[in-house]
Protein backbone atom coordinates (compact mmCIF):
# COMPACT_ATOMS: atom_id res chain seq x y z
CA UNK A 1 0.00 0.00 0.00
CA UNK A 2 1.12 3.27 -1.01
CA UNK A 3 1.58 6.05 1.69
CA UNK A 4 1.01 9.40 1.02
CA UNK A 5 2.02 12.10 3.90
CA UNK A 6 1.54 15.88 3.45
CA UNK A 7 2.63 18.43 5.81
CA UNK A 8 0.06 20.78 6.61
CA UNK A 9 2.25 22.96 8.50
CA UNK A 10 3.61 24.61 5.65
CA UNK A 11 0.36 26.03 4.12
CA UNK A 12 0.10 29.22 3.55
CA UNK A 13 -2.64 30.38 5.53
CA UNK A 14 -2.15 33.99 5.91
CA UNK A 15 -1.83 34.29 2.07
CA UNK A 16 -3.79 37.05 0.90
CA UNK A 17 -6.95 36.36 -1.92
CA UNK A 18 -6.30 38.98 -4.66
CA UNK A 19 -9.05 38.52 -7.96
CA UNK A 20 -7.52 35.65 -10.33
CA UNK A 21 -5.90 33.67 -7.55
CA UNK A 22 -4.95 30.16 -8.12
CA UNK A 23 -6.85 28.28 -5.70
CA UNK A 24 -4.26 24.98 -6.31
CA UNK A 25 -2.63 25.66 -2.57
CA UNK A 26 -6.07 24.58 -0.83
CA UNK A 27 -5.97 21.32 -2.82
CA UNK A 28 -3.39 19.85 0.06
CA UNK A 29 -5.57 21.50 3.09
CA UNK A 30 -8.64 19.63 1.93
CA UNK A 31 -6.63 16.57 1.26
CA UNK A 32 -5.82 17.08 5.89
CA UNK A 33 -9.24 17.92 6.76
CA UNK A 34 -10.48 14.72 4.79
CA UNK A 35 -7.77 12.20 6.32
CA UNK A 36 -7.77 13.47 9.46
CA UNK A 37 -3.84 13.86 10.07
CA UNK A 38 -3.92 12.17 13.33
CA UNK A 39 -0.65 13.16 15.78
CA UNK A 40 -2.30 11.57 18.77
CA UNK A 41 0.19 9.25 21.28
CA UNK A 42 -1.65 6.72 23.02
CA UNK A 43 -0.41 5.56 26.16
CA UNK A 44 -0.14 1.62 26.24
CA UNK A 45 1.13 1.33 30.05
CA UNK A 46 2.93 2.90 32.64
CA UNK A 47 6.46 1.32 32.78
CA UNK A 48 7.69 3.22 35.82
CA UNK A 49 6.35 5.77 38.55
CA UNK A 50 7.95 7.81 41.15
CA UNK A 51 6.10 10.19 43.26
CA UNK A 52 8.11 12.81 45.28
CA UNK A 53 7.35 15.40 47.85
CA UNK A 54 6.56 17.78 45.31
CA UNK A 55 6.35 16.20 41.84
CA UNK A 56 6.63 12.82 40.56
CA UNK A 57 8.10 11.15 37.61
CA UNK A 58 6.30 8.77 35.01
CA UNK A 59 7.81 6.48 32.35
CA UNK A 60 5.31 5.79 29.83
CA UNK A 61 4.89 3.39 26.90
CA UNK A 62 2.84 4.49 24.12
CA UNK A 63 1.57 3.76 20.62
CA UNK A 64 2.48 6.39 17.76
CA UNK A 65 0.65 7.81 14.76
CA UNK A 66 2.43 4.83 12.68
CA UNK A 67 1.33 2.19 15.17
CA UNK A 68 4.67 1.30 16.63
CA UNK A 69 5.63 2.37 20.57
CA UNK A 70 8.11 4.33 22.24
CA UNK A 71 8.99 5.70 25.64
CA UNK A 72 7.82 9.06 26.84
CA UNK A 73 9.14 10.48 30.33
CA UNK A 74 7.70 13.22 31.84
CA UNK A 75 7.59 15.31 34.99
CA UNK A 76 3.80 15.06 36.91
CA UNK A 77 3.38 18.69 38.14
CA UNK A 78 0.13 19.31 40.70
CA UNK A 79 -0.01 22.84 38.84
CA UNK A 80 1.32 26.06 39.89
CA UNK A 81 0.46 30.15 39.78
CA UNK A 82 2.62 33.21 39.85
CA UNK A 83 1.66 36.76 40.55
CA UNK A 84 2.63 40.01 39.66
CA UNK A 85 2.09 42.38 42.29
CA UNK A 86 2.15 45.78 42.36
CA UNK A 87 2.68 48.43 45.37
CA UNK A 88 1.80 51.12 42.86
CA UNK A 89 1.56 52.10 39.34
CA UNK A 90 5.52 52.26 38.81
CA UNK A 91 6.76 49.51 41.61
CA UNK A 92 6.56 45.95 42.23
CA UNK A 93 7.12 43.38 44.52
CA UNK A 94 9.89 40.55 43.60
CA UNK A 95 11.07 37.63 45.77
CA UNK A 96 14.54 36.76 45.67
CA UNK A 97 15.57 33.48 46.85
CA UNK A 98 18.06 29.85 46.01
CA UNK A 99 17.28 27.57 43.75
CA UNK A 100 18.80 24.95 43.74
CA UNK A 101 18.86 23.27 40.27
CA UNK A 102 20.06 25.69 38.89
CA UNK A 103 22.40 26.98 41.66
CA UNK A 104 21.79 30.51 41.29
CA UNK A 105 19.84 33.17 43.27
CA UNK A 106 17.21 34.71 41.27
CA UNK A 107 14.56 37.21 41.32
CA UNK A 108 11.19 35.99 40.21
CA UNK A 109 7.63 36.76 41.17
CA UNK A 110 5.88 34.98 44.22
CA UNK A 111 4.66 31.82 42.93
CA UNK A 112 3.77 28.34 44.20
CA UNK A 113 2.25 24.50 44.02
CA UNK A 114 -1.63 24.43 44.03
CA UNK A 115 -2.97 22.16 46.69
CA UNK A 116 -5.68 19.54 46.46
CA UNK A 117 -9.02 21.54 45.10
CA UNK A 118 -7.53 24.87 45.46
CA UNK A 119 -8.52 27.05 43.19
CA UNK A 120 -5.62 28.99 41.07
CA UNK A 121 -6.66 32.48 42.09
CA UNK A 122 -7.17 30.95 45.77
CA UNK A 123 -3.77 29.93 45.70
CA UNK A 124 -2.06 33.14 44.14
CA UNK A 125 -3.56 35.30 47.08
CA UNK A 126 -2.19 32.44 49.20
CA UNK A 127 1.62 32.66 47.72
CA UNK A 128 1.56 36.69 47.54
CA UNK A 129 1.07 36.69 51.11
CA UNK A 130 3.13 34.03 52.59
CA UNK A 131 6.11 34.95 50.29
CA UNK A 132 5.75 38.64 50.86
CA UNK A 133 3.57 39.75 53.27
CA UNK A 134 1.18 41.37 51.70
CA UNK A 135 -2.84 41.03 50.52
CA UNK A 136 -4.06 41.91 47.17
CA UNK A 137 -7.77 43.73 47.16
CA UNK A 138 -7.83 42.53 43.50
CA UNK A 139 -6.53 39.94 41.46
CA UNK A 140 -6.84 39.54 37.72
CA UNK A 141 -5.77 37.04 35.35
CA UNK A 142 -2.98 37.44 33.22
CA UNK A 143 -2.27 34.40 31.05
CA UNK A 144 -2.23 29.96 31.71
CA UNK A 145 0.59 28.01 29.81
CA UNK A 146 2.45 25.20 29.62
CA UNK A 147 5.81 26.12 30.88
CA UNK A 148 7.88 22.83 29.15
CA UNK A 149 5.22 20.64 27.84
CA UNK A 150 7.86 18.66 26.16
CA UNK A 151 8.35 16.96 29.73
CA UNK A 152 5.58 17.78 32.20
CA UNK A 153 2.28 18.03 32.31
CA UNK A 154 2.50 21.37 34.69
CA UNK A 155 0.47 24.38 33.80
CA UNK A 156 1.13 27.77 35.22
CA UNK A 157 -1.63 30.46 35.80
CA UNK A 158 -0.43 33.97 35.94
CA UNK A 159 -2.39 36.87 37.22
CA UNK A 160 -1.54 40.39 38.62
CA UNK A 161 -2.27 42.26 41.83
CA UNK A 162 -2.88 45.66 42.85
CA UNK A 163 -4.46 47.18 45.87
CA UNK A 164 -2.01 45.59 48.26
CA UNK A 165 -1.69 45.95 52.07
CA UNK A 166 0.67 45.17 54.31
CA UNK A 167 -0.01 41.73 56.89
CA UNK A 168 2.60 38.81 57.50
CA UNK A 169 4.64 36.43 56.05
CA UNK A 170 4.05 33.14 56.52
CA UNK A 171 7.13 30.74 54.79
CA UNK A 172 7.19 27.36 55.11
CA UNK A 173 10.06 26.15 57.37
CA UNK A 174 12.34 24.84 54.17
CA UNK A 175 11.92 28.77 52.27
CA UNK A 176 14.04 30.93 52.67
CA UNK A 177 12.75 34.01 50.55
CA UNK A 178 13.47 37.49 50.83
CA UNK A 179 11.36 40.22 49.29
CA UNK A 180 12.08 42.92 46.53
CA UNK A 181 10.56 46.44 45.87
CA UNK A 182 11.69 47.05 42.33
CA UNK A 183 10.46 49.53 39.56
CA UNK A 184 9.06 48.47 36.58
CA UNK A 185 11.98 50.10 34.69
CA UNK A 186 14.25 47.74 36.62
CA UNK A 187 12.63 44.92 36.50
CA UNK A 188 12.64 45.05 32.23
CA UNK A 189 16.35 46.37 32.88
CA UNK A 190 17.06 43.57 34.49
CA UNK A 191 14.84 41.17 31.78
CA UNK A 192 17.73 42.59 29.04
CA UNK A 193 20.65 41.96 31.10
CA UNK A 194 19.50 38.35 32.13
CA UNK A 195 18.81 39.09 36.08
CA UNK A 196 15.49 37.67 35.80
CA UNK A 197 15.68 34.99 33.50
CA UNK A 198 12.60 33.17 35.20
CA UNK A 199 9.98 32.11 32.52
CA UNK A 200 6.96 32.50 34.61
CA UNK A 201 8.55 36.08 35.59
CA UNK A 202 9.41 37.23 32.10
CA UNK A 203 6.03 36.14 30.69
CA UNK A 204 4.08 38.24 33.29
CA UNK A 205 5.89 41.27 33.14
CA UNK A 206 5.95 41.46 29.08
CA UNK A 207 2.28 40.12 29.24
CA UNK A 208 1.21 42.42 31.40
CA UNK A 209 3.59 45.55 29.27
CA UNK A 210 1.96 44.46 25.93
CA UNK A 211 -1.70 43.67 26.81
CA UNK A 212 -2.83 45.43 29.58
CA UNK A 213 -0.49 48.57 29.77
CA UNK A 214 -0.51 49.37 25.90
CA UNK A 215 -4.34 49.19 25.83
Amino acid sequence: MIQTVINCSYLPFNQKIEPKVNFAFLVPLIWCIINGVELRERRQRVLQHFRGHAVGFTIDQVILPNGKTAQREYLVHPGAVGVLPFLDPRRILLVRQYRYPVHQITYEIPAGKLTAGESPRRCARRELEEETGYRARTIRPLITYWPTPAFSNEVLYLFWATGLYQTARRLDDDEFVESAIVTLRQAFQWIKTGRIRDSKSLLALLTWHHFIHRH
